[in-house]
């Protein structure tokens, strides 16, 4: 009969991270160039299969937020938000 109490051993590739893993992690992603640095390293790196899906995981992030960012300037400027937006804060600096 099994003893049901007994821990398994999980290789460390497969080792889970903990929250605050996850919160460490996308802190210092953030870092300016080297979270850039770490992510890329992280994102090719086998040592921890779940660290290395964050990464690529905050990559898709990334590229999604870059493509709404981009959809926006062009809705700007074909709708002409910009020039409104620049001549108003032209204003604003000018009464200053």
């Amino acid at each position: 009969m099994e003893n049901s109490n007994q821990s398994v051993q999980i290789p460390y590739a497969y080792k889970p991270l903990s929250p605050w893993a996850y919160l460490g992690y996308f802190l210092l992603f953030n870092i300016p160039l080297v979270g850039f640095i770490l992510l890329i390293v992280f994102s090719f790196s086998n040592e921890n299969i779940n660290r290395r899906n964050f990464a690529r995981s905050y990559w898709c992030a990334l590229l999604v937020c870059l493509i709404i960012m981009g959809i926006y300037i062009l809705l700007g400027r074909v709708l002409g938000f910009t020039t409104d937006v620049a001549g108003y804060l032209q204003n604003i600096v000018d009464t200053y």
